[in-house]
């Protein structure tokens, strides 16, 4: 092998090691023996195990990062495409990079905090959070609770993708829809000023004030401000196939 092709060759044997087993369990001794080499050519090319995953998060890191800012790159069409390229963006990176996915998402050393996981999420989020709040001023509905929501379209996405990954039961595509429809339907009929019904001290003193737990049961929500005209899926065949009526397909 040229030095180029070996440095490749250990880069795919560390990334395959440290998804399966993490990096505190993956010994410069066992990525040399899986790639059929000495401990010193591990040295020489990365300076330990420690250099080989640096180098595997970065690449990891910016796929990720290209993929789903890509996706979010074009405020000004439909929000609901927004949502659905995104999620789809990011299951797709998920099933063509599923080693280099595990190796994101498992604790690992802390030594760069600026190019860790949880802060390409919080890059995202804040992207989104953009998004949101250009739309919210637009539909007149308060940005207070932006930061929050981008962070729960975040974190719902990530967190069921990571579940996915380990029980791909459904296609991506139909994860993506499940994802929107829920994600869409609480966007499109968010309230300006939501509350609690039941619980919290407003809620008791609301209760108490208009005749106990029984009257806050039958008290509907106040009408929403929607977000944007919902649009209605179209009908399911019931297979697990079906995909949201806007298609998610690359621009």
């Amino acid at each position: 092998m040229t030095s180029l092709q070996r440095r490749e060759q250990l880069i795919t044997v560390g990334r395959s090691l440290f998804a399966a087993k993490g990096f505190e369990a993956v010994s410069v001794e066992e990525i040399a023996a899986h790639a059929k080499v000495s401990k010193p050519i591990v040295y020489e090319h990365f300076g330990g195990k420690e250099g080989l995953y640096a180098v595997i998060v970065d690449r990891e890191m910016r796929a990720l990062t290209s993929v789903l800012t890509a996706a979010l790159d074009d405020p000004d069409v439909h929000p609901r495409r927004i949502v659905e390229r995104t999620a789809l963006a990011l299951l797709t990176y998920i099933e063509e990079n599923a080693e280099g996915f595990q190796v994101l998402v498992r604790d690992s050393p802390s030594t760069d905090p600026s190019g860790s996981f949880s802060s390409l999420l919080g890059d995202i989020s804040l992207r989104v959070e953009d998004i949101l709040s250009e739309t919210f001023k637009r539909q007149k509905l308060s940005v207070k609770g932006v930061p929050y929501y981008a962070q729960m379209l975040v974190g719902m996405t990530v967190f069921t993708g990571q579940y996915w990954a380990d029980r791909p039961k459904v296609s991506k595509e139909q994860l993506a829809a499940y994802i929107v429809d829920l994600a869409w339907h609480g966007l499109s009929r968010l309230n300006s000023k939501p509350q609690l019904l039941f619980e919290g001290a407003k809620a008791e003193k609301r209760q108490r004030k208009d005749g106990g737990v029984a009257a806050a049961e039958s008290t509907e929500p106040p009408e929403s401000d929607e977000l944007v005209e919902p649009t209605e899926p179209a009908e399911s065949d019931g297979t697990d196939e079906a995909v949201p009526e806007a298609s998610p397909a690359t621009d």
